[in-house]
């Protein structure tokens, strides 16, 4: 119940994104509905695909496709007319990300992958939504800039994956390995802090 409660929570802020992103490009009511759909369900869907847990749960369970149509029909009628959207989309999508690492891993773990594997597919979870929101929103795929962001989703699966190694995963740890993610990517955004970049002459 703490993990479906956790994945919907996460569905609904990369919703949110998916929802501003597509008022920034001034999309209409249906484009910013279907960015919010495959922002809030991206992610959780390459996830299930990769660890077995097919079909994914958001054609099983009719809330998970209810919850991101919620967040893009919440951000139509709020934000009309936002004026500061990135800065809004970049701290929702923090969110998004923590949680959705979180989330991915502890899933994972549950269908018996390896640590490793499952820290890797809980950084999938994490960016997987938002990669396919700038693609087809036409922008560049933010983990595929030098700003930090894959970096936090991975540390904060990785948190979940050690714990549960180590035999000691009560819920607190989930909550912190999601703040952890949520307060270096927001630090990333406001210090500029990005990855290392190649010397172009």
């Amino acid at each position: 119940m703490a993990l479906e409660v956790l994945d919907l929570v996460g569905i609904f802020v990369f919703g949110i994104t998916g929802g501003l992103v597509g008022v920034r490009k001034k999309l209409d009511v249906f484009g910013i509905l279907v960015l919010a759909l495959v922002t809030g369900l991206g992610g959780g869907f390459i996830r299930d695909v990769l660890i077995g847990a097919t079909p994914p749960a958001a054609l099983i369970d009719w809330r998970y496709l209810v919850v991101p149509v919620a967040a893009g029909l919440l951000t139509f009628f709020l934000y009309p007319r936002i004026g500061r959207v990135e800065r809004l989309v970049n701290v929702f999508d923090a969110a998004g990300l923590s949680l959705f690492c979180v989330t991915g891993a502890l899933k994972a773990l549950q269908y018996g992958l390896p640590p490793l594997s499952a820290a890797l597919v809980g950084t999938i979870a994490g960016i997987g939504g938002g990669v396919i929101r700038d693609v087809l929103s036409g922008r560049v795929p933010v983990v595929l800039r030098s700003e930090i962001y894959a970096t936090p989703a991975f540390l904060g699966a990785g948190i979940v994956v050690v714990a549960d190694a180590l035999g000691y995963a009560p819920p607190w740890v989930a909550g912190a390995a999601a703040a952890l993610c949520f307060t270096i990517r927001l630090l990333a955004i406001r210090r500029g802090w990005n990855a290392p970049l190649p010397r172009i002459p």
